[in-house]
Formats: structure tokens, sequence, C-alpha cells
């Protein structure tokens, strides 16, 4: 176990606060992703997505619901850049400059744009025998060689955050534990750990809470909120109905790869959601 005092043996300074109060009024206007007509096939089939398009705006925390196969997880994939879009566009408005289509980048832009648009998954996507720490740190891979992160060499500054990440959803007494050795929610809190060391502008989700228990799920959902709340931008995949109306400030619903719903969660009516689910309608919680 690692508690505080020993992880100050890893590093020489302390880093700033894991998630620092932002103006959120002064945010929430600003747009930081537009897609627009946005498709994706695989291997010329029909498509999985049809002309997508939606606004994303920071400090939003925007659960897409649908039955499965609807085209939920190829939609964060295609974002994300693990997938390549069809076509259509994906701008990315920056701080400063131009918007630029995410959609085209290859190579070392994309990994760049993969740590601003960081992604967590159902399965945690953890390497089992690799300590907390190391699995955290592992997130910096694109800003270090991966000489580097072969031989667990990260700078102060990077052991720095990953321990305040750590400290912050109560992980670091497990940060030199193997992570095949935590529960299914303690995974769960490494893989947000993991994409936050990236610094993302925007955090997808893919069923983050799927295979989690009711305790963990509302932890994790929890979590998922406060980082919307200091402006980045949360997009999740979710089943329950119930978790969207709580905790998310924006609803898109997919039916067969198109958005026919988008909106206050608080809008969605029986007649919307037998559209979303059909006779799946009745296993909704």
């Amino acid at each position: 176990m690692m508690n505080r005092a020993q992880a100050q043996n890893v590093i020489i300074e302390h880093a700033p606060a894991v998630l620092p109060k932002v103006n959120y009024l002064r945010l929430q206007n600003k747009k930081v992703l537009s897609v627009k007509h946005l498709y994706k096939s695989y291997n010329n089939h029909s498509p999985v997505l049809s002309d997508i398009n939606f606004d994303l705006h920071a400090g939003e925390m925007v659960g897409v619901i649908g039955r499965s196969g609807a085209g939920k997880s190829t939609l964060l994939h295609v974002l994300n850049g693990t997938h390549p879009a069809t076509s259509g566009e994906i701008l990315d408005y920056p701080d400063v400059g131009m918007p630029r289509d995410v959609a085209v980048l290859r190579g070392r832009e994309l990994n760049r744009w993969r740590s601003k648009c960081g992604m967590i998954f159902q399965d945690f996507c953890l390497v089992p025998r690799l300590d907390v720490l190391t699995n955290v740190l592992l997130g910096r891979l694109s800003q270090t060689s991966t000489l580097k992160s072969l031989f667990k060499v990260f700078s102060q500054e990077d052991r720095a955050r990953a321990i305040d990440l750590l400290e912050w959803l109560n992980m670091l007494p497990h940060a030199l534990q193997r992570a095949e050795n935590l529960s299914g929610g303690q995974m769960q809190r490494v893989a947000i750990c993991r994409a936050l060391i990236q610094n993302p502008s925007i955090l997808l989700a893919d069923e983050p809470v799927a295979s989690l228990d009711p305790k963990n799920t509302q932890r994790i959902m929890r979590v998922l909120s406060d980082v919307s709340e200091q402006g980045i931008s949360v997009i999740v995949n979710l089943h329950s109905i119930d978790l969207v109306k709580t905790y998310c400030t924006r609803a898109i619903g997919i039916a067969k790869g198109e958005i026919i719903f988008d909106g206050n969660p608080a809008l969605l009516t029986d007649d919307i959601l037998h559209k979303l689910y059909g006779d799946e309608i009745s296993q909704l919680h």
C-alpha cells in the first residue's frame, strides 16, 4: 500500500490542483467540437452512422442512448480517431487559431488529438500486470517516447500529477498494487485517472458503468459529473435512462445510426424512448 507521505518520496514537487476551478458560466457557450454530416460504414456495408450532426460545448455532460447496435460505441470511436470516418467532418475548435478537421488527421497529429479527446472503456483496458501508478502514467504515452514508457521513465511532474489524480479518486493506497488485483469499480477509477492525466478537453466514456454494481455506478457517474463541471466536455454511452436524467445535461438518442433526439433529458418522453428502443423499452431502468 502507498500513502501520501510515501508518494512524496517518488516526486520532488507537488502538482497543481487535480481539477482546477473554472468559470463555468464563461465556458458553457464555448464550442469545442462540431460534427457535420458524419458517416461511418464498414466494408462497404450499410452505414453504421448516417448523417450525424451536433455541436459540443465546454462543460456539457452528454448521455448517448439507444439500443445495442444503434451505433453509440462507433460514434465515440470515430470521434476519438480509433475508427476512421467514412465521410463528414469533425471540427475541433482550439483556444487559439482556426478550427481543424480531426477526421483527416494521421500519425503523430492523430495521437495528439486522442490525448485531447480522452477515452475510457467498459472493460477498463488496463495492463493487468503493471501497478496502478504505471497504468495511470501510460496515459502520457503520446507525450513521451515508447522506450521511456517501457522502462517506466516518466517525469517528476507526470508522477506528481498521477499521484494527485489517484488521491482525488481515493486510489492512492493502491498505487503500487497490480491492476489485476483491483475490483471493477477500482479499475474504472484508475482508467479515469489515466484519461485525465492527458489533460483532455473532451472525455469519451463507452459504457463505463455497464459492468459495475449500483454503488460503484453512482460513484463513477458522480466523478464524470465533477469532471464536466470543471469545463471538460463529457460524452458517455449509457443504457440507463435514470442515470441520463440524473447526471447528464443533454441526451443524444441514436436509432439505426441516426440521431432522432438531441435535447434536455427531461424531454425524453415514452414516445421518443419507444422510437429509440422499440420492444426493449420495458427493460429500461
